[in-house]
Protein backbone atom coordinates (compact mmCIF):
# COMPACT_ATOMS: atom_id res chain seq x y z
CA UNK A 1 0.00 0.00 0.00
CA UNK A 2 1.39 3.49 -0.76
CA UNK A 3 -0.07 6.92 0.27
CA UNK A 4 1.35 10.04 -0.42
CA UNK A 5 0.41 12.91 2.50
CA UNK A 6 -0.26 16.22 0.80
CA UNK A 7 -0.47 19.27 3.31
CA UNK A 8 0.60 22.70 3.89
CA UNK A 9 2.51 21.87 7.22
CA UNK A 10 4.08 18.83 8.73
CA UNK A 11 6.10 18.77 11.85
CA UNK A 12 9.32 19.18 12.55
CA UNK A 13 9.60 21.47 9.29
CA UNK A 14 6.77 23.44 9.83
CA UNK A 15 3.52 23.27 12.30
CA UNK A 16 1.58 25.90 13.36
CA UNK A 17 -1.52 23.40 15.37
CA UNK A 18 -2.76 20.22 15.25
CA UNK A 19 -2.09 19.83 11.38
CA UNK A 20 1.09 19.90 11.91
CA UNK A 21 1.40 17.49 14.57
CA UNK A 22 -1.05 14.59 12.77
CA UNK A 23 1.09 15.19 9.32
CA UNK A 24 4.37 14.91 11.53
CA UNK A 25 2.84 11.30 13.47
CA UNK A 26 0.45 9.54 11.06
CA UNK A 27 2.87 8.58 8.04
CA UNK A 28 5.40 6.88 11.25
CA UNK A 29 2.86 5.04 12.54
CA UNK A 30 1.82 4.02 8.70
CA UNK A 31 4.89 2.71 8.44
CA UNK A 32 5.79 0.76 10.89
CA UNK A 33 2.61 -1.26 9.86
CA UNK A 34 3.95 -1.84 6.51
CA UNK A 35 2.67 1.25 4.66
CA UNK A 36 4.55 2.93 1.88
CA UNK A 37 3.52 6.35 3.60
CA UNK A 38 5.18 10.20 2.45
CA UNK A 39 4.90 13.25 2.32
CA UNK A 40 5.26 16.17 0.27
CA UNK A 41 5.28 19.55 1.26
CA UNK A 42 5.77 23.62 0.14
CA UNK A 43 9.51 24.41 0.88
CA UNK A 44 8.80 27.44 2.95
CA UNK A 45 11.39 30.29 3.98
CA UNK A 46 10.46 28.97 7.92
CA UNK A 47 11.74 25.31 7.96
CA UNK A 48 14.42 25.44 10.24
CA UNK A 49 18.10 25.77 8.57
CA UNK A 50 19.26 22.17 10.26
CA UNK A 51 16.65 20.44 8.22
CA UNK A 52 16.88 22.41 5.19
CA UNK A 53 20.26 21.73 5.03
CA UNK A 54 19.35 17.70 4.55
CA UNK A 55 16.87 18.68 1.81
CA UNK A 56 18.14 17.13 -1.87
CA UNK A 57 17.46 18.68 -4.94
CA UNK A 58 15.77 15.78 -7.62
CA UNK A 59 15.45 18.00 -10.54
CA UNK A 60 12.82 21.03 -12.19
CA UNK A 61 10.11 21.32 -13.93
CA UNK A 62 7.41 24.06 -15.07
CA UNK A 63 3.99 23.75 -13.88
CA UNK A 64 1.09 25.18 -15.75
CA UNK A 65 -1.10 27.43 -13.87
CA UNK A 66 -3.53 29.13 -15.76
CA UNK A 67 -2.06 31.40 -18.62
CA UNK A 68 1.32 31.01 -15.81
CA UNK A 69 4.48 28.68 -16.42
CA UNK A 70 6.33 28.42 -12.94
CA UNK A 71 9.25 26.61 -11.77
CA UNK A 72 8.75 24.22 -10.08
CA UNK A 73 11.97 22.11 -8.03
CA UNK A 74 11.55 18.66 -6.81
CA UNK A 75 13.29 18.12 -3.82
CA UNK A 76 13.75 15.52 -1.40
CA UNK A 77 14.58 14.54 2.44
CA UNK A 78 13.77 11.55 5.44
CA UNK A 79 12.37 12.37 8.50
CA UNK A 80 12.11 9.59 10.78
CA UNK A 81 12.15 7.16 8.00
CA UNK A 82 9.54 9.25 6.09
CA UNK A 83 10.82 9.85 2.40
CA UNK A 84 9.19 13.90 2.53
CA UNK A 85 9.36 15.55 -0.84
CA UNK A 86 9.24 19.56 -1.20
CA UNK A 87 7.98 21.57 -4.22
CA UNK A 88 10.24 24.95 -4.28
CA UNK A 89 9.37 27.93 -5.65
CA UNK A 90 11.02 31.30 -4.33
CA UNK A 91 8.13 33.34 -5.15
CA UNK A 92 5.15 31.28 -3.33
CA UNK A 93 6.96 30.24 -0.52
CA UNK A 94 9.83 32.09 0.28
CA UNK A 95 8.44 34.49 2.46
CA UNK A 96 8.13 35.22 6.09
CA UNK A 97 5.40 33.48 7.30
CA UNK A 98 3.63 30.38 6.17
CA UNK A 99 -0.69 31.85 5.53
CA UNK A 100 -1.95 35.01 5.10
CA UNK A 101 -0.65 36.34 2.10
CA UNK A 102 -4.29 37.53 0.94
CA UNK A 103 -3.79 38.79 -1.94
CA UNK A 104 -2.27 35.68 -3.53
CA UNK A 105 -2.66 32.99 -0.69
CA UNK A 106 -5.17 30.82 -3.15
CA UNK A 107 -2.75 31.11 -6.18
CA UNK A 108 0.24 29.74 -3.79
CA UNK A 109 -1.58 27.00 -2.93
CA UNK A 110 -3.34 26.05 -6.15
CA UNK A 111 0.71 26.56 -7.79
CA UNK A 112 1.05 23.28 -4.72
CA UNK A 113 -1.78 21.19 -5.31
CA UNK A 114 -0.96 21.15 -9.23
CA UNK A 115 2.91 20.78 -8.74
CA UNK A 116 1.78 17.37 -6.30
CA UNK A 117 0.57 15.71 -9.51
CA UNK A 118 3.16 16.77 -11.83
CA UNK A 119 5.91 15.59 -9.62
CA UNK A 120 4.65 12.00 -9.26
CA UNK A 121 5.80 10.54 -12.09
CA UNK A 122 9.20 12.82 -11.14
CA UNK A 123 9.80 11.20 -8.12
CA UNK A 124 9.40 7.48 -8.79
CA UNK A 125 5.86 6.95 -7.19
CA UNK A 126 3.22 5.85 -8.28
CA UNK A 127 0.86 5.93 -4.75
CA UNK A 128 -2.41 4.07 -4.30
CA UNK A 129 -4.04 7.04 -2.63
CA UNK A 130 -3.73 10.73 -2.18
CA UNK A 131 -4.17 11.64 1.17
CA UNK A 132 -5.06 15.45 1.49
CA UNK A 133 -5.59 17.46 4.15
CA UNK A 134 -7.52 20.90 4.55
CA UNK A 135 -8.61 23.37 1.84
CA UNK A 136 -4.92 23.97 1.01
CA UNK A 137 -4.55 20.66 -1.06
CA UNK A 138 -8.20 20.60 -2.08
CA UNK A 139 -8.13 21.33 -5.33
CA UNK A 140 -5.80 17.93 -5.82
CA UNK A 141 -8.96 15.52 -6.30
CA UNK A 142 -10.47 18.69 -8.53
CA UNK A 143 -7.60 18.67 -10.91
CA UNK A 144 -6.61 15.12 -10.75
CA UNK A 145 -10.22 14.11 -12.26
CA UNK A 146 -10.29 17.15 -14.31
CA UNK A 147 -6.57 16.55 -16.05
CA UNK A 148 -4.79 14.14 -14.79
CA UNK A 149 -7.22 11.18 -15.23
CA UNK A 150 -7.27 10.01 -18.77
CA UNK A 151 -2.98 9.83 -18.26
CA UNK A 152 -2.22 5.68 -17.63
CA UNK A 153 0.10 7.07 -14.44
CA UNK A 154 -3.08 8.59 -12.54
CA UNK A 155 -5.93 6.42 -13.73
CA UNK A 156 -6.21 4.44 -10.33
CA UNK A 157 -5.24 6.79 -8.05
CA UNK A 158 -7.60 7.61 -5.15
CA UNK A 159 -7.90 10.18 -2.94
CA UNK A 160 -8.96 10.62 0.42
CA UNK A 161 -9.74 14.25 2.15
CA UNK A 162 -9.32 14.88 5.29
CA UNK A 163 -11.17 18.01 7.28
CA UNK A 164 -9.28 19.02 10.43
CA UNK A 165 -11.16 22.24 11.18
CA UNK A 166 -14.58 22.72 8.79
CA UNK A 167 -14.29 26.57 9.28
CA UNK A 168 -11.63 27.55 7.18
CA UNK A 169 -12.53 26.90 3.44
CA UNK A 170 -10.56 29.00 1.04
CA UNK A 171 -13.69 31.03 -0.51
CA UNK A 172 -12.14 32.98 -3.44
CA UNK A 173 -13.71 35.08 -6.59
CA UNK A 174 -15.16 32.70 -9.27
CA UNK A 175 -12.10 33.54 -11.56
CA UNK A 176 -9.78 31.27 -10.17
CA UNK A 177 -11.34 28.81 -11.94
CA UNK A 178 -10.03 29.94 -14.95
CA UNK A 179 -7.11 31.92 -14.29
CA UNK A 180 -5.24 29.32 -12.18
CA UNK A 181 -7.47 26.05 -11.99
CA UNK A 182 -7.90 25.85 -16.07
CA UNK A 183 -11.69 24.99 -15.15
CA UNK A 184 -14.29 26.03 -17.10
CA UNK A 185 -17.48 26.83 -15.88
CA UNK A 186 -19.38 23.79 -16.18
CA UNK A 187 -17.09 23.86 -12.67
CA UNK A 188 -19.10 26.54 -11.52
CA UNK A 189 -22.26 25.05 -10.42
CA UNK A 190 -23.64 24.16 -6.78
CA UNK A 191 -22.75 20.60 -6.65
CA UNK A 192 -19.07 21.38 -7.56
CA UNK A 193 -17.20 24.34 -6.61
CA UNK A 194 -19.93 27.14 -6.80
CA UNK A 195 -20.47 28.43 -3.09
CA UNK A 196 -22.36 31.38 -2.85
CA UNK A 197 -20.89 33.03 -5.60
CA UNK A 198 -17.82 32.38 -4.93
CA UNK A 199 -15.34 29.35 -5.32
CA UNK A 200 -14.94 27.15 -2.07
CA UNK A 201 -11.70 25.57 -2.73
CA UNK A 202 -12.22 22.72 -0.07
CA UNK A 203 -15.75 21.90 -1.22
CA UNK A 204 -13.88 21.10 -4.08
CA UNK A 205 -12.21 18.78 -2.04
CA UNK A 206 -15.26 17.19 -0.64
CA UNK A 207 -17.01 16.99 -4.13
CA UNK A 208 -14.15 14.73 -5.92
CA UNK A 209 -12.32 13.12 -3.48
CA UNK A 210 -13.17 9.70 -3.24
CA UNK A 211 -13.51 9.42 0.45
CA UNK A 212 -13.80 12.16 3.16
CA UNK A 213 -12.91 11.67 7.00
CA UNK A 214 -12.68 14.22 10.02
CA UNK A 215 -10.83 13.59 12.86
CA UNK A 216 -13.13 12.37 15.22
CA UNK A 217 -16.06 10.16 15.23
CA UNK A 218 -18.52 13.21 17.01
CA UNK A 219 -17.19 15.87 14.93
CA UNK A 220 -18.08 13.97 11.68
CA UNK A 221 -21.64 13.83 12.72
CA UNK A 222 -21.77 17.24 13.81
CA UNK A 223 -20.77 18.81 10.81
CA UNK A 224 -23.98 16.91 9.20
CA UNK A 225 -25.89 19.98 11.10
CA UNK A 226 -26.17 23.36 10.06
CA UNK A 227 -24.89 24.58 13.87
CA UNK A 228 -21.39 22.82 12.95
CA UNK A 229 -21.42 22.59 9.44
CA UNK A 230 -20.31 26.15 7.82
CA UNK A 231 -23.18 26.12 5.15
CA UNK A 232 -21.85 22.44 3.94
CA UNK A 233 -23.81 20.43 6.02
CA UNK A 234 -26.20 19.46 2.94
CA UNK A 235 -23.28 18.17 0.77
CA UNK A 236 -21.80 16.17 3.47
CA UNK A 237 -25.68 15.03 4.58
CA UNK A 238 -25.31 13.78 1.06
CA UNK A 239 -22.14 12.36 0.81
CA UNK A 240 -22.69 10.78 4.62
CA UNK A 241 -21.83 6.86 3.68
CA UNK A 242 -18.39 8.10 2.30
CA UNK A 243 -17.48 10.25 5.42
CA UNK A 244 -16.14 8.88 8.07
CA UNK A 245 -14.43 10.03 11.37
CA UNK A 246 -11.01 8.55 13.33
CA UNK A 247 -9.39 10.18 15.86
CA UNK A 248 -6.35 11.96 16.08
CA UNK A 249 -3.49 10.61 17.81
CA UNK A 250 -0.51 11.28 20.04
CA UNK A 251 3.38 10.83 19.75
CA UNK A 252 3.62 8.92 22.69
CA UNK A 253 7.63 8.91 21.71
CA UNK A 254 7.73 12.47 21.90
CA UNK A 255 4.47 13.07 25.45
CA UNK A 256 6.12 10.84 27.72
CA UNK A 257 6.84 11.96 31.43
CA UNK A 258 8.64 8.95 32.16
CA UNK A 259 11.29 10.28 29.21
CA UNK A 260 10.37 13.47 28.27
CA UNK A 261 13.81 15.96 28.41
CA UNK A 262 12.03 18.73 28.53
CA UNK A 263 10.07 18.73 31.89
CA UNK A 264 12.14 19.29 35.76
CA UNK A 265 11.56 15.94 36.74
CA UNK A 266 10.27 12.72 35.32
CA UNK A 267 7.62 10.54 36.33
CA UNK A 268 5.26 8.02 35.62
CA UNK A 269 2.32 6.68 36.43
CA UNK A 270 3.50 4.30 39.45
CA UNK A 271 5.64 7.36 40.69
CA UNK A 272 3.08 9.92 40.81
CA UNK A 273 4.87 11.98 43.95
CA UNK A 274 7.35 13.14 41.55
CA UNK A 275 4.64 15.21 39.16
CA UNK A 276 4.85 18.06 42.51
CA UNK A 277 8.13 18.49 41.50
CA UNK A 278 7.43 19.98 38.05
CA UNK A 279 4.94 22.18 39.81
CA UNK A 280 7.19 24.04 42.40
CA UNK A 281 9.72 24.31 39.63
CA UNK A 282 7.60 26.02 36.83
CA UNK A 283 5.99 28.24 40.28
CA UNK A 284 9.20 29.58 40.59
CA UNK A 285 10.22 30.34 36.64
CA UNK A 286 6.33 31.93 36.78
CA UNK A 287 6.88 33.63 39.82
CA UNK A 288 3.98 32.00 41.36
CA UNK A 289 3.10 31.51 45.05
CA UNK A 290 5.36 27.88 45.67
CA UNK A 291 2.96 25.35 47.02
CA UNK A 292 2.62 21.95 46.29
CA UNK A 293 -1.07 21.73 47.72
CA UNK A 294 -2.60 24.28 45.34
CA UNK A 295 -4.47 22.89 42.24
CA UNK A 296 -3.01 24.36 38.87
CA UNK A 297 -5.35 24.64 36.10
CA UNK A 298 -3.82 25.42 32.71
CA UNK A 299 -4.92 26.57 29.18
CA UNK A 300 -2.90 25.98 26.23
CA UNK A 301 -4.92 26.81 23.07
CA UNK A 302 -4.84 29.72 20.23
CA UNK A 303 -6.65 32.60 22.39
CA UNK A 304 -9.92 32.41 20.21
CA UNK A 305 -13.71 32.22 20.35
CA UNK A 306 -13.88 28.79 18.94
CA UNK A 307 -12.20 27.67 22.74
CA UNK A 308 -15.16 28.66 24.71
CA UNK A 309 -12.70 31.51 26.06
CA UNK A 310 -16.06 33.87 26.32
CA UNK A 311 -17.55 31.09 28.89
CA UNK A 312 -14.41 31.85 30.91
CA UNK A 313 -13.98 35.67 30.25
CA UNK A 314 -17.95 35.70 31.77
CA UNK A 315 -16.84 33.50 35.33
CA UNK A 316 -13.24 34.53 35.47
CA UNK A 317 -13.09 36.45 38.68
CA UNK A 318 -15.44 33.83 40.00
CA UNK A 319 -12.92 31.00 38.98
CA UNK A 320 -10.17 32.97 40.73
CA UNK A 321 -11.89 33.27 43.67
CA UNK A 322 -10.89 30.05 44.56
CA UNK A 323 -8.02 28.75 45.90
CA UNK A 324 -6.44 27.51 42.37
CA UNK A 325 -3.55 28.58 39.78
CA UNK A 326 -4.06 29.56 36.43
CA UNK A 327 -1.51 28.69 33.74
CA UNK A 328 -2.03 30.13 30.39
CA UNK A 329 0.03 29.63 27.28
CA UNK A 330 -0.65 31.01 24.11
CA UNK A 331 -1.44 33.91 21.59
CA UNK A 332 -4.54 34.58 18.73
CA UNK A 333 -7.50 37.30 19.05
CA UNK A 334 -6.24 40.19 20.86
CA UNK A 335 -9.28 40.50 23.03
CA UNK A 336 -8.70 37.11 25.07
CA UNK A 337 -4.82 38.05 25.00
CA UNK A 338 -5.98 40.99 27.04
CA UNK A 339 -7.96 39.80 28.82
CA UNK A 340 -5.36 37.44 30.51
CA UNK A 341 -2.79 40.17 30.95
CA UNK A 342 -5.01 41.77 32.88
CA UNK A 343 -5.93 39.19 35.20
CA UNK A 344 -2.25 38.48 35.46
CA UNK A 345 -1.40 42.22 36.51
CA UNK A 346 -4.50 41.94 39.01
CA UNK A 347 -3.32 38.15 40.43
CA UNK A 348 0.36 38.31 40.14
CA UNK A 349 1.40 35.44 42.30
CA UNK A 350 -2.18 33.59 41.18
CA UNK A 351 -1.99 34.06 37.24
CA UNK A 352 0.29 33.81 35.01
CA UNK A 353 -0.16 34.54 30.97
CA UNK A 354 1.84 33.75 28.79
CA UNK A 355 1.07 35.28 25.44
CA UNK A 356 2.86 33.54 22.99
CA UNK A 357 3.61 29.74 22.40
CA UNK A 358 7.00 27.97 24.02
CA UNK A 359 6.79 24.19 22.95
CA UNK A 360 9.47 23.85 26.28
CA UNK A 361 6.78 25.81 28.38
CA UNK A 362 4.14 23.48 26.92
CA UNK A 363 5.59 20.07 28.10
CA UNK A 364 6.37 21.74 31.39
CA UNK A 365 3.02 23.28 31.64
CA UNK A 366 1.46 20.06 31.21
CA UNK A 367 3.86 17.70 33.28
CA UNK A 368 2.95 20.59 36.34
CA UNK A 369 -0.70 21.49 36.03
CA UNK A 370 -3.30 19.58 37.71
CA UNK A 371 -6.06 19.78 35.74
CA UNK A 372 -6.26 21.11 32.19
CA UNK A 373 -9.70 23.74 30.85
CA UNK A 374 -10.64 23.29 27.42
CA UNK A 375 -14.69 24.43 26.86
CA UNK A 376 -14.51 24.94 23.58
CA UNK A 377 -17.66 26.15 21.41
CA UNK A 378 -16.64 23.45 19.16
CA UNK A 379 -13.54 21.09 18.54
CA UNK A 380 -13.02 18.54 15.26
CA UNK A 381 -10.54 16.52 17.83
CA UNK A 382 -8.34 18.32 19.75
CA UNK A 383 -4.77 17.10 20.84
CA UNK A 384 -4.43 19.41 24.05
CA UNK A 385 -7.05 17.15 26.35
CA UNK A 386 -4.74 13.80 24.97
CA UNK A 387 -1.54 15.78 25.79
CA UNK A 388 -2.56 16.15 29.21
CA UNK A 389 -3.94 13.27 30.14
CA UNK A 390 -0.88 11.62 29.04
CA UNK A 391 0.96 13.69 32.05
CA UNK A 392 -1.44 12.68 34.54
CA UNK A 393 -3.53 16.38 34.25
CA UNK A 394 -6.91 15.94 34.23
CA UNK A 395 -9.28 17.46 31.56
CA UNK A 396 -12.04 19.40 32.33
CA UNK A 397 -13.82 19.84 28.48
CA UNK A 398 -17.29 20.55 26.96
CA UNK A 399 -18.60 17.55 25.17
CA UNK A 400 -18.23 18.54 21.81
CA UNK A 401 -16.20 16.74 18.64
CA UNK A 402 -13.02 15.00 19.60
CA UNK A 403 -12.93 16.32 23.15
CA UNK A 404 -16.61 14.48 23.88
CA UNK A 405 -14.97 11.42 22.16
CA UNK A 406 -11.91 11.30 24.44
CA UNK A 407 -12.64 12.16 27.97
CA UNK A 408 -15.16 10.47 29.81
CA UNK A 409 -16.36 11.99 32.64
CA UNK A 410 -15.56 10.97 36.07
CA UNK A 411 -18.39 8.92 38.06
CA UNK A 412 -17.98 9.21 41.83
CA UNK A 413 -20.37 6.26 42.54
CA UNK A 414 -18.11 3.73 40.06
CA UNK A 415 -14.98 5.23 39.62
CA UNK A 416 -15.22 5.45 36.34
CA UNK A 417 -14.12 8.62 33.83
CA UNK A 418 -10.81 9.90 33.31
CA UNK A 419 -11.76 13.66 33.43
CA UNK A 420 -14.65 16.38 33.63
CA UNK A 421 -17.21 17.28 31.44
CA UNK A 422 -20.08 19.60 30.89
CA UNK A 423 -22.66 19.62 27.97
CA UNK A 424 -24.15 22.59 27.38
CA UNK A 425 -22.08 26.20 26.30
CA UNK A 426 -22.86 27.67 29.46
CA UNK A 427 -20.17 29.17 31.91
CA UNK A 428 -22.18 28.23 35.14
CA UNK A 429 -21.95 24.95 33.96
CA UNK A 430 -18.50 25.25 33.36
CA UNK A 431 -18.11 27.08 36.94
CA UNK A 432 -19.72 23.96 38.40
CA UNK A 433 -17.37 21.16 37.00
CA UNK A 434 -14.07 23.58 37.76
CA UNK A 435 -15.64 23.38 41.15
CA UNK A 436 -16.60 19.60 41.24
CA UNK A 437 -12.92 18.51 39.34
CA UNK A 438 -11.39 21.20 42.40
CA UNK A 439 -13.15 19.34 45.40
CA UNK A 440 -12.02 15.69 43.98
CA UNK A 441 -8.47 17.24 43.35
CA UNK A 442 -7.97 17.35 47.26
CA UNK A 443 -9.25 13.77 47.97
CA UNK A 444 -5.64 12.13 47.17
CA UNK A 445 -7.05 8.28 46.68
CA UNK A 446 -9.50 9.76 44.31
CA UNK A 447 -7.43 11.82 42.48
CA UNK A 448 -4.72 9.47 42.03
CA UNK A 449 -6.76 6.74 40.59
CA UNK A 450 -7.97 9.43 38.17
CA UNK A 451 -4.63 10.15 37.30
CA UNK A 452 -3.58 6.73 36.49
CA UNK A 453 -6.88 6.12 34.62
CA UNK A 454 -5.74 8.93 32.55
CA UNK A 455 -2.11 8.29 31.85
CA UNK A 456 -3.29 4.46 30.89
CA UNK A 457 -5.70 5.29 27.81
CA UNK A 458 -4.11 4.94 24.81
CA UNK A 459 -4.49 7.74 22.31
CA UNK A 460 -1.21 6.63 20.34
CA UNK A 461 -1.14 7.28 16.39
CA UNK A 462 -0.78 3.11 16.39
CA UNK A 463 -4.64 2.54 17.27
CA UNK A 464 -5.76 5.42 14.61
CA UNK A 465 -3.28 4.41 11.58
CA UNK A 466 -4.95 0.96 11.98
CA UNK A 467 -8.53 2.91 10.95
CA UNK A 468 -6.52 4.89 8.14
CA UNK A 469 -5.91 1.74 6.96
CA UNK A 470 -9.00 0.39 6.32
CA UNK A 471 -9.42 3.29 4.36
CA UNK A 472 -6.84 3.72 2.04
CA UNK A 473 -7.73 -0.37 1.19
CA UNK A 474 -11.19 0.06 0.75
CA UNK A 475 -10.35 2.90 -1.79
CA UNK A 476 -7.47 0.62 -3.16
CA UNK A 477 -10.53 -1.92 -3.35
CA UNK A 478 -12.43 0.63 -6.04
CA UNK A 479 -9.74 1.20 -8.64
Amino acid sequence: MKVLFAASEAAPFVKTGGLGEVIGSLPVALRRQGVDARIILPKYKAIPTNLKERIRHIKHIYVKLGWRNQYCGIEESECKEVPVYFIDNEYYFGRDGIYGYSDDEVERFAFFCRSVLEALPHVGFMPDVIHCHDWQTGAIPVLLEAHYRHNDFYKNIRTLFTIHNLRYQGIYDRKILGDLLDLGDEYFTPDKLEFYGNVNMLKGGLVYANLINTVSPTYAQEIQMPFFGERLDGLLRARKHQLFGILNGVDYDEYNPATDPLIFRNYDQDHLEYKVENKLKLQEQLGLDVRGDVPMISIIVRLVAQKGLDLIAHVLDEILAMDIQLVVLGNGEWQYENMFKNVASRYPKKVSANIFYDNTLAHRIYAASDLFLMPSLYEPCGLAQLFSMRYGTIPIVRETGGLKDTVQPYNEFTGEGNGFSFTNYNAHDMLYTIKRAVNFYHNKEVWHALMRRAMQCDYSWNRSAKEYIKLYRRLKSEQ
